[in-house]
């Protein structure tokens, strides 16, 4: 194969690759099977594509990165998401698209092919490019999915809902991190960390002092915000921000419905009386309106590393519990929950400045723009993948929600979404220099 990746190469055997794309499979298999047939031709999101789009996605993208031969027309149909920023939404109608059985016919006839190009495969990286975008496509899927009725899902046989409050009255608000030194991003040689385009290369940030705090916004916490009116307080926003919520009316986190005088959570499978003790989900605009009326700020992204994988003794550890495999103590990710926990619900997670759920529960929001680090070069092969996304109008999140999966739990993990998209599973906390 070309040097098409600087050089790295993930070695790994072929059956532990097989293995692990057979999961990621069977990860996205599940949710469209949980699904009523309704849905299927549904647009949840507005922004994005129906989510017929996506029962065709994975494996044309599969079949075009790894095989790079096109021989049907839903080749090229399936080959790629949206993400508008110009406010132009997608008019397709419902008979644009395939039917069911076509594209299941098409998927089957797709992991064949992709299944004998890894028998015969000597370098197993695009597989893992494959395994990857399956997976953080399972995320983003349940962010679509949330939105449609609940009659349309079949609630999972394994599903619970933790909301039992954690006692956090002996544990400081607030974490004053020491000035230090940060590493941002992934070194080309290693051959055994697969990383995407923007990850690279790694460097080194210095940070000054600042506090953050140890837990994440709580839903009781921003309720204060909503009370108070901050939704109406023009100086919360930004003039883009301002302009969004007016012309959206949004006047409080849409995971929360007010019924009869009263607040609820809608979770993906029902609604609950509003959480005060889970963290609460916004976009960033919002994130960053509390903030300001809190006289503080959002994070940015060297901040997040330094308070998540720094040490008081300038170690920097590869997550913030230390170096151990991530395990269900350590926090809520890797699929194990529909919901978040209540904040405190995992010490066992804290980073060595004591601070709570760095990594799982909700991703984190940053003040950072989305922008490429020193010596950034595309994949040549998915040239568009991060370059298309350095305009200024997204911004990085760090951490991990609970339907992260566990291979995307690495420092140099770097999601990004525009600041007015209120849909994903997103926290934050606040920062004060």
């Amino acid at each position: 194969m070309p040097a098409l990746y600087r050089g790295m190469v993930v070695h790994l055997p072929r059956e532990t690759v097989r293995a692990r794309l057979a999961a990621a499979r069977a990860e996205t298999d599940s949710l469209f099977e949980m699904l009523a047939p309704a849905a299927m031709y549904e647009r949840p999101i507005s922004e994005r594509h129906r989510i017929i789009f996506y029962l065709g996605h994975f494996e044309a993208f599969d079949r075009n990165m790894i095989c790079g031969l096109s021989v049907s027309e839903l080749d090229g149909l399936f080959a790629r998401g949206i993400d508008p920023v110009d406010g132009k939404l997608p008019d397709d109608a419902p008979g644009d698209w395939p039917a069911i059985e076509t594209i299941s016919r098409y998927n089957r006839e797709t992991r064949l092919v992709v299944d004998r190009a890894l028998d015969r495969a000597t370098d197993t990286f695009m597989f893992h490019v494959a395994i990857e975008h399956r997976l953080m496509h399972a995320e983003t899927l349940a962010y679509m999915f949330h939105w449609l009725p609940f009659e349309w899902k079949h609630r999972p046989r394994r599903y619970s809902v933790s909301d039992e409050p954690v006692d956090r009255s002996n544990v400081q608000p607030t974490v004053t991190i020491p000035a230090g030194d940060v590493t941002l991003g992934l070194v080309p040689a290693d051959p055994f960390v697969f990383g995407w385009d923007n990850e690279f290369e790694a460097h080194s940030v210095r940070v000054s002092e600042f506090a953050i705090d140890t837990f994440n916004v709580t839903n009781a916490e921003f309720f204060e915000f909503v009370r108070a009116g901050g939704y109406s307080h023009r100086s919360l926003w930004d003039p883009a921000a301002w302009d969004w919520i007016h012309s959206e009316a949004i006047q409080h986190p849409r995971f929360w419905v007010e019924r009869e005088g009263k607040w609820v959570y809608r979770t993906m499978f029902e609604e609950l009386p509003l959480p005060p003790d889970w963290p609460v989900y916004v976009s960033q605009s919002e994130a960053r309106a509390f903030a300001k009326w809190k006289g503080k700020h959002l994070p940015t992204e060297a901040q997040y590393h330094r308070a998540a994988f720094g040490s008081p003794e300038g170690r920097e550890r590869r997550f913030p519990w230390g170096d151990q495999t991530p395990g269900p103590q350590h926090g809520n990710f890797d699929f194990r929950s529909w919901t978040p926990a209540p904040v405190g619900s995992f010490p066992a997670g804290r980073s060595a400045f004591g601070i709570f759920e760095l990594m799982g529960n909700g991703w984190e929001w940053t003040c950072s723009p989305f922008r490429p680090f020193a010596g950034f070069e595309p994949f040549s092969f998915y040239p568009g993948y991060s370059a298309d996304f350095f305009d200024d109008k997204h911004f990085v999140l760090k951490g991990a929600s609970p339907r992260t999966a566990a291979t995307l739990l690495r420092p140099s993990f770097r999601n990004w979404f525009q600041p007015f998209y209120p849909n994903i599973y997103a926290a934050f906390r606040c920062v004060e220099n």
